[in-house]
């Protein structure tokens, strides 16, 4: 090694972290090997006030449903009258996707959120965002929200005479919403309603509902508040996303595994790209949904998927304007994540004195030099250790020596 580790650690602090990078980040993008651990989010939130105070961020997002996370952004910022534990109770139970509701960290950060808000004017404001399809593993939600919500939004604005159909119409095309939430679909294609008569009807009327959104965007931003647009625009990118989604959970070709996960990565960005048109964001979500790198996975029958994730897509889109900083643990104990290999990164990283650190990933890997640490194997399905050979890829590393139960 040409470098001493300690030389590439610093503490884990918004300044920091704009000291390893060559201007603030339009998006800054926070990865984690595994959900749910309480220690990650504790850094993950300490990070996100800092960027708040210091930094002027005013968006945080989520891998969580892009549409209930509209329940959690009007909370922390409709502040009228007081708001009991009851009322956030509600807000954590329907306000998220994928079980984020339940984690104690999350329920901190959004009682934080609206506390931080009272007092200020609308403009500084922070605000909450679901960047995920509604989507889970399991399969996908009906369209009906997004489809309805769209078209009324143009219907108000227009009238009904440019619509591809009428309401009725549409609620017709969409059928009980048992239909589309199927679970056995995603194991099963022919058990989706994906390439129906109906479903492909429904692809071409969001289609067009979306390019009156856009051909008709002078007009429509003058009839609607700021944050009516921005919705509309998300029911656009989302009705035509999942709609795509459901298509291909109903195709029985070998690419149909990698197809769902690029669409659902393609969502994600959208989102998220939309988001830093009003400001700076930090994005929370898997590593694997943030690296520049291709996003691989082992699922079911297939061996290796491999697909461009949205870190990779907004990249490519924003260049400087995103940055990703990989969070790496040591320990995750009572998931049976035992001290890491000594000739890992985790493991070099893990004999460093201190609980975490930010490491600079470039000046780590030319300390390293040529020959790589093998990556470390996981004990537990839930915990994807850092790849080595991703460092240059990497504007840092936020490292977490022990990730305890809470």
């Amino acid at each position: 090694m040409t470098t001493d580790l300690k030389e590439t650690i610093r503490t884990v602090n918004s300044a920091a972290v704009m000291g390893l990078l060559p201007a603030r980040p339009r998006i800054l993008a926070l990865g984690e090997p595994a959900h749910g651990e309480s220690t990650l989010h504790a850094v993950r939130n300490e990070l996100f006030r800092q960027l708040v105070e210091e930094e002027g961020y005013r968006t945080f997002a989520l891998e969580s449903d892009c549409l209930t996370g509209l329940l959690v952004d009007d909370y922390v910022t409709d502040l009228d009258g007081t708001a009991g534990d009851d009322e956030l109770d509600d807000v954590m139970a329907r306000g998220f996707s994928h079980e984020w509701g339940a984690f104690p960290g999350n329920r901190e950060l959004v009682r934080w959120m609206r506390t931080f808000n009272a007092g200020r004017p609308a403009s500084d404001r922070i605000r909450f965002a679901g960047v995920d399809g509604p989507l889970e593993i399991t399969g996908a939600a009906s369209p009906r929200q997004a489809l309805t919500a769209l078209h009324g939004f143009l219907a108000e604005r227009l009238g009904t005479g440019l619509l591809p159909c009428s309401d009725d119409a549409l609620d017709s095309f969409i059928g009980p919403d048992d239909r589309w939430t199927e679970p056995a679909a995603m194991m099963d294609p022919s058990r989706s309603v994906g390439q129906s008569a109906e479903a492909r009807e429904l692809r071409l009327i969001a289609d067009d509902l979306a390019a009156l959104l856009g051909a008709h965007t002078p007009g429509l931003i003058a009839a609607s508040t700021a944050a009516e647009w921005e919705r509309a625009r998300l029911y656009g990118r989302t009705a035509t996303g999942l709609l795509r989604y459901h298509f291909w959970m109903a195709d029985t070709s070998p690419g149909r595994m990698t197809w769902l996960l690029g669409v659902r990565d393609a969502m994600i960005a959208a989102n998220l790209l939309a988001l830093a048109e009003r400001g700076p964001v930090l994005v929370s979500a898997h590593n694997s949904h943030l690296q520049r790198t291709p996003s691989t996975m082992r699922m079911w029958d297939y061996p290796r998927l491999e697909w461009w994730g949205a870190g990779a897509l907004v990249d490519a889109e924003l260049g400087a304007g995103y940055a990703f900083l990989a969070t790496a643990v040591g320990t995750i104990r009572h998931r049976g994540v035992d001290a890491p290999p000594s000739d890992s990164v985790e493991g070099l990283l893990y004999a460093l004195p201190g609980d975490h650190h930010l490491v600079d990933a470039g000046r780590l890997a030319a300390s390293l030099g040529e020959r790589l640490p093998d990556a470390r194997v996981s004990p537990w399905f839930g915990y994807a250790p850092l790849d080595p050979a991703q460092l240059a890829a990497l504007d840092g590393i936020v490292f977490v020596k022990d990730a305890q139960e809470r």
